[in-house]
C-alpha cells in the first residue's frame, strides 16, 4: 500500500517513513503543502498521513485541497494541537482518525491496520482463497498444510488485489500502489503481468487459480463469493 508521509519535521519523517517500510508500506514523503498537492495530484494514495502544522498553509485548508478529488484515500491528522475542538474539526472536514503528537509509532501502525480491517471488512487475518488460505499478518499464503513461496512483490500484487476483491484494478492501478513513483508506464505494466504468470504457475502446481481474472483490456480482478 502507497503511503504520503506530510510532515515538516524531517527526522520525524524519516522516523515514520523507516517504520512503515519495515511493515511493507510503500511511502513518499512531502513537507509542505505545495508539496503534498503536487505529489497528490500526480499520484494516488491509499494513506496520507497529514501533519497540521505545515509551513506554507494550514493542514485543514490542506485536509479540505486532497478531500476534493480523493475520496478513498485514508487520511490520519497528525497534530501537537490535541484539542478537542481541533480534532472535531478535523474529523468533520474529512479526517479518518488523529493521532496526537508525541505518538507511538507502534500505535500509528495498529491504527492503521485497524482502519484496513474496517474498511475491506477484513473479519479474520486468515482468508480463504479457492483452495487457498492467505494468512495476512504472516504474509503467507497455504494449500493445506503446504507453505508456497511467493517473492515479496508477488505476494503483495496478491494481496491488494484480494483488499480489492471483486473490482478489477487496471495495470498502471497495481503498477502505482505497490511501485510508486518508481513505476515506468509501459515497462512496470509488463511487470504485473510477469508477477501474475508467476503467482498462477506457482499456485497451479496445487490448485486451479480461476477465482484470478483477467480482464481483457484493463487489468486483473480476483472473484470471491464473499
Amino acid at each position: 500500500m502507497r503511503v504520503l508521509i506530510v510532515e515538516d519535521e524531517h527526522s520525524l519523517a524519516t522516523e515514520i517513513e523507516a517504520a512503515l517500510q519495515k511493515s511493507h508500506f510503500l511511502c513518499d514523503r512531502a513537507h509542505t503543502a505545495k508539496e503534498a498537492l503536487d505529489r497528490t495530484d500526480t499520484g494516488s494514495y491509499d494513506f496520507i498521513l497529514l501533519d497540521i502544522g505545515l509551513p506554507d498553509k494550514d493542514g485543514f485548508w490542506l485536509l479540505q485541497e486532497i478531500r476534493k478529488d480523493h475520496t478513498e484515500t485514508v487520511i490520519i491528522m497528525l497534530t501537537a494541537r490535541g484539542e478537542v475542538e481541533d480534532r472535531i474539526r478535523g474529523l468533520d472536514m474529512g479526517a479518518d482518525d488523529y493521532l496526537a503528537k508525541p505518538f507511538s509509532l507502534l500505535e500509528l501502525q495498529s491504527r492503521m491496520q485497524a482502519i484496513i480491517r474496517r474498511k475491506f471488512k477484513l473479519h479474520d487475518q486468515q482468508l480463504k482463497l479457492g483452495a487457498f488460505t492467505i494468512h495476512v499478518k504472516n504474509r503467507t499464503i497455504h494449500y493445506e498444510d503446504i507453505e508456497i513461496s511467493l517473492s515479496r512483490k508477488e505476494f503483495d500484487l496478491l494481496n491488494y488485489l484480494l483488499l480489492h476483491k471483486n473490482r478489477p484494478l487496471s495495470r498502471m492501478q497495481l503498477s502505482d500502489h505497490l511501485w510508486g513513483d518508481n513505476a515506468d508506464d509501459e515497462y512496470d505494466s509488463n511487470y504485473i503481468d510477469v508477477h501474475i504468470k508467476n503467482i498462477r504457475k506457482k499456485l497451479n502446481v496445487y490448485a486451479d487459480t480461476e477465482w484470478l481474472e483477467t480482464i481483457r483490456g484493463i487489468g486483473y480482478k480476483i472473484r470471491t463469493d464473499a
